[in-house]
């Protein structure tokens, strides 16, 4: 399965994004072909050039406008460069509004994939805008986001996306840096409102450093396609791309690096490889209840992977209990006399076993009622299951005085952004 890793050292913005896919190797005659159909092609043009930054040698993207074109003020760090002025304050007449790209895009002849996604991510910023200025996600008006460059940088990567085949996307951990941006709204503190908003459900943290490192354009791109943020999956990486900002940011380099390849399968050093467990398993029918419900607990307390109870029908008819015991080999002897010594049974069964297991991560999400821990479970880096743990939702429950329902579906809301 194809996959592609952004290793987000130094931030991320739609045109670095664009830069770094471009750098993997998309054909550029493609690319240009698939942009004209958004029939924009008056309104500005783009080129693709090889440049370095701190010694790192990569693409960066452009994106020119003709005159009068709208466009967006790029803060300290979003990495665009255009060949004209433009006012910096954002004092300018807004861009086209949500309404107008979604139409735009609609009518654009765009591949399934490319239409779907675009659209896709700028509804993620429109529904982070009108939760910021209270209005619904169709009548905002955008900016920054709705401006000619904008809607390039952002088509383009989904467009880069589909001339590499779709591939699964992760990322690593985000941070952004300190200070404030001036915007079409005033000036606020990094990271910007839009920027928090996208990313509400996804782990990031701030760095005494004084630029803005993600952009609204970036976030909702990481949030619409990545399947998981951390480090990088098991991958056998195959080509590696450099997308370049357009300031040089010492000592950090203002370089976004793409990494593309193929998960590795199981059987080439996954971790979906099995590992071997013993299962102990014994029946017991004269042990009161009350007795029995405490050996799951004391086994677990003592080490055991997992220990359970299973109603049974015994000799006689008589019905009863079976205590089930998964445990390291090295445990099984005393495991094994810890059920002959503390139960009444008089034998147990012992098997060797193979066990395959998703890899997990407990991860805080924030939600509307605080931080609720959830677990993750990984398959060769794709997130496939997502479980609020109960102890943490439940205390979240009582602090707020809701339902434990309310809490449970709203972490598991915040969790979809990691799958």
């Amino acid at each position: 399965m194809p996959a592609l890793f952004f290793d987000c050292s130094s931030g991320i913005s739609g045109d670095m994004t664009v830069a770094s896919l471009v750098d993997l190797g998309v054909d550029l005659n493609a690319l240009d072909a698939e942009l004209a159909k958004l029939g924009l092609s008056s309104e500005f043009h783009w080129h693709a050039s090889i440049q370095s930054r701190q010694m790192i040698t990569g693409t960066k993207f452009d994106v020119h406008l003709a005159a009068g074109a709208t466009h967006h003020d790029h803060h300290h760090h979003d990495g665009h460069s255009h060949g004209h002025s433009h006012d910096h304050n954002h004092d300018h007449s807004h861009g086209r509004s949500y309404r107008e790209i979604r139409q735009l895009i609609e009518s654009a002849g765009l591949s399934d994939f490319v239409r779907e996604r675009s659209i896709a991510v700028f509804h993620r910023i429109a529904v982070a805008e009108g939760r910021i200025h209270g209005c619904p996600p169709e009548d905002v008006g955008f900016h920054e986001v709705g401006a000619v460059d904008s809607i390039v940088d952002i088509v383009a990567a989904c467009i880069c996306l589909d001339l590499l085949g779709q591939p699964s996307v992760y990322a690593s951990y985000l941070f952004d840096g300190t200070g404030s941006i001036h915007c079409a709204h005033g000036t606020f503190p990094i990271p910007a409102p839009a920027t928090m908003e996208i990313l509400k459900g996804i782990p990031i943290r701030q760095i005494d450093e004084p630029m803005e490192f993600i952009t609204p354009t970036g976030a909702a791109l990481l949030a619409e396609f990545c399947g998981g943020f951390g480090s990088m999956p098991l991958m056998q990486i195959e080509k590696i791309g450099y997308g370049l900002g357009t300031r040089d940011t010492s000592p950090r380099p203002n370089v976004l690096r793409a990494l593309l390849g193929s998960l590795v399968a199981a059987g080439a050093g996954a971790s979906i490889d099995p590992d071997e467990v013993v299962e102990i398993v014994t029946n017991i029918d004269d042990t009161t209840p009350e007795i029995s419900a405490t050996f799951p607990a004391e086994l677990l307390a003592l080490g055991a992977l997992d220990a359970f109870l299973t109603p049974v029908q015994m000799k006689k008819n008589r019905p009863g209990i079976q205590l089930t015991v998964l445990c390291e080999k090295a445990d099984a002897d005393f495991m094994a006399t810890w059920i002959l010594t503390h139960t009444s049974s008089f034998g147990v069964r012992m098997h060797h076993c193979q066990r395959l297991k998703l890899d997990r991560k407990v991860i805080p999400v924030s939600t509307a009622y605080g931080e609720i821990l959830v677990k993750f479970g990984y398959l060769r880096g794709q997130c496939l299951q997502a479980s609020p743990e109960f102890e943490s939702y439940a205390q979240a429950a009582r602090s707020n005085g809701v339902r434990i329902k309310d809490v449970y579906e709203s972490a598991l809301h915040a969790a979809a952004a990691y799958r």
